[in-house]
């Protein structure tokens, strides 16, 4: 794909605007216009949707999701030495792009969507993948205010993001948290070449979408759950289930041999234990 829009290269809108990327800023620059339409095109058609973007950098990614139909779109992004060339895409696509200059983390993303159906589409900065996933998981109420999360991220991330207790060694609190919230699967892998500078790792495009059959329970019981039997994963259940209170009486009630090791339990198993849990507290 030799042109997107009319706008200039990214190689050169990079160098027109000295563009370094920042390690601090988990900053790894997208060029490939192929990869970036590809990306834009697997969260399903965008025409009428808002969409929200996360890091946005030069704009590769953006230029992409705008020239896909998108209705409007909202990039946040905390390097002001990007935004110049945000701008220039904003000029070429009037009223369809809205750039916000500020800290992703402390964004009120429910506000952004504006009550609009929204997806996210983003090639993350890998040092806020996850706190930021988490973040949306754990939206309340649910179903949440978004209806799809696509999403660039670590592969080694994204395979513990999509683990089945099956797959051991990747299963752990955050699949559990992941199955139970939202279906999710690896639509493809991105080789380190395809990013300037080129990171050391592959990198992973993850899908996310809120199941509206999610089971009820307490996140923060559910925390205190998987934190306790993860976090001694060597250890029968009966074992590292002892901070909880009673675990023999918790796993009996939950039907859930005292013997298995929290690799071996399947998400409802957690919630089974995180809601009698509950009971027992409010006993």
């Amino acid at each position: 794909m030799a042109h997107l829009d009319a706008l200039p290269p990214l190689r050169e809108v990079i160098a027109t605007h000295n563009l370094s990327a920042r390690k601090a800023l988990g900053q790894n620059f997208l060029l490939d216009l192929n990869l970036t339409s590809r990306i834009a095109r697997s969260s399903g058609p965008l025409e009428g949707l808002h969409v929200i973007e996360v890091g946005p950098g030069p704009g590769g990614l953006t230029r992409a999701i705008l020239a896909a139909g998108v209705q409007k779109l909202t990039a946040i992004e905390t390097d002001e030495r990007c935004l110049p060339a945000l701008a220039e895409i904003a000029a070429h696509y009037p009223d369809r792009l809205h750039v916000v200059s500020g800290d992703a983390m402390t964004c009120d993303f429910a506000a952004l969507s504006g009550g609009m159906p929204t997806a996210i589409i983003a090639n993350l900065p890998y040092n806020i993948a996850s706190p930021l996933i988490i973040g949306w998981i754990q939206s309340e109420p649910w179903p949440p205010w978004f209806q799809s999360i696509t999403v660039m991220v670590q592969k080694e991330y994204a395979d513990r993001l999509v683990a089945t207790p099956e797959q051991r060694k990747d299963y752990g609190r955050l699949a559990v948290l992941t199955s139970l919230r939202v279906t999710s699967k690896v639509l493809f892998n991105v080789p380190p070449t395809a990013f300037v500078p080129q990171p050391k790792i592959m990198s992973s495009v993850v899908q996310l979408i809120p199941r509206i059959d999610a089971p009820k329970f307490t996140m923060a019981t559910l925390e205190r759950v998987t934190q306790a039997a993860f976090g001694q994963r060597r250890k029968m259940l009966r074992q590292s289930l002892k901070p909880l209170g009673n675990a023999l009486d918790l796993l009996e009630r939950a039907n859930i041999a005292p013997e298995k090791r929290a690799e071996e339990i399947d998400p409802d198993g957690f919630v089974r234990l995180a809601n009698l849990l509950d009971e027992r507290g409010s006993v």
